[in-house]
């Protein structure tokens, strides 16, 4: 038996539940469709930040203090596997040139546009999932252990508070112990930011957004979104139900997207940089997440205990589990915290989609009658599924607007292209 559909969105993480909720809130029928459950994959293991402060993407450090501090291994927020670095030159080198002062203050106009409006976005879904008790609306900490640190972390500060309007203050030592009591010894200071909201389960608020999305009558389902293929003039996937027709499909895959695509005859730039988690007991709970700067850690108090995530791992994507990194970091951060024994579990690792260019895609698949993509978010696709998926539903009602051509796969060959 064949169901049939006006809108398939494959892919359950945020992103795609998102726009299966706003696509429905528009009128259309839409299957939701994922090989797991909502909130399973890439939206199960961040740390949690919905950030309404991250107004710039994450560029790639071009002083050559920090690049010879990664060469050599001398941090931890970022670790690399030196054999899987040629077959990432291509999109690296990209990023790089994109992240030239110049360059990135034209993506950061584009990207601003985008977080300025997150915390609008997601507020009446938490509401309406039933959310409220697991938002934390406290901002985060992030801290310095060297005076130099913190000074240039203040400096950046004000430019963005300038630029931004961000809501954030700069702390001396003395302020950040007020803030954190948990905080066993001094530091040189830090930076309290607001316009940041905390899940403090983010694959179950992801889980409960696509609850939300079958209360009001859609449909989730378990297939294999590379069974995707042109049926007549729509499109059509293989589910646990049977296929699914409908006339227009999104892929909302995150860093599975070009794989899918590469299927479809398309080519798509990314970078997939690999993150950890991993929870240990709490014996004095944290005011709010913070953010070890030279621990390259976060610190986020969750449901299960105190979440710490890693910054960034470069490796194949087959590469094996090595949690490392969450291990430095976790004994780093430990100099500053009591942390407990860490709570038996699988060990989990994703993977961040990053475009070279720094900007999700949204849009219309050129020259692919009702196929649309809403994927590549790098480290913000919890941050921001419910923005795009408004401009993704803007998009396929017709309209037409700078931020929308910014976007769209059409206007970025670099990123996307035909095989």
């Amino acid at each position: 038996m064949c169901e049939m559909a006006e809108v398939l969105v494959l892919g359950a993480g945020m992103v795609g539940v998102a726009a299966a909720l706003e696509l429905q809130t528009r009128g259309h029928a839409v299957v939701l469709v994922d090989r797991r459950g909502p909130g399973e994959e890439t939206s199960f293991g961040n740390a949690g930040f919905v950030q309404g402060e991250a107004v710039e993407p994450y560029a790639m450090p071009r002083d050559l203090r920090t690049l010879a501090a990664y060469a050599v291994g001398r941090t931890n927020d970022l670790v690399y596997d030196p054999s899987a670095l040629p077959r990432m030159a291509p999109v690296l080198w990209r990023y790089f040139r994109n992240s030239a002062p110049a360059r990135h203050r034209q993506i950061s106009a584009v990207y601003a546009q985008l977080v300025q409006r997150v915390l609008a976005d997601h507020a009446p879904l938490i509401a309406a999932a039933g959310q409220e008790p697991h938002i934390r609306r406290t901002g985060y900490l992030q801290i310095w252990r060297d005076a130099r640190d913190a000074e240039a972390g203040a400096t950046e500060a004000e430019r963005l508070i300038r630029d931004y309007d961000v809501t954030v203050a700069a702390l001396d030592g003395a302020a950040v112990a007020a803030a954190e009591p948990a905080l066993k010894r001094p530091v040189a200071g830090g930076l309290l930011w607001g316009d940041c909201w905390t899940s403090d389960d983010p694959g179950a608020l992801t889980a409960a957004y696509a609850e939300l999305f079958t209360r009001r009558g859609g449909t989730v389902l378990r297939g294999e979104a590379a069974s995707l293929a042109r049926k007549g003039a729509g499109w059509q996937v293989e589910t646990e139900a049977g296929p699914v027709d409908a006339a227009q499909a999104v892929i909302a895959l995150g860093p599975w997207s070009p794989d899918l695509l590469a299927r479809l005859g398309w080519r798509v730039a990314m970078l997939w940089k690999r993150g950890y988690h991993g929870h240990f007991a709490a014996p004095v709970r944290l005011q709010r997440p913070l953010m070890d700067a030279d621990a390259g850690v976060v610190l986020s108090p969750m449901r299960r205990g105190l979440r710490i995530a890693t910054g960034a791992a470069l490796v194949a994507r087959d590469a094996p589990s090595d949690p490392g990194q969450l291990l430095r970091g976790a004994c780093a951060a430990s100099e500053l915290l009591e942390i407990g024994t860490r709570i038996a579990e699988p060990q989990w690792f994703g993977h961040r989609p990053c475009l070279p260019d720094m900007l999700p895609l949204v849009g219309a698949v050129p020259g692919e009658p009702g196929l649309w993509v809403d994927f590549g978010h790098g480290h913000q696709g919890f941050t921001l599924g419910p923005t795009t998926a408004q401009l993704l539903a803007d998009a396929m009602a017709g309209a037409r607007t700078e931020l929308l051509a910014a976007l769209a796969p059409a206007a970025r060959p670099e990123v996307m292209r035909a095989a």
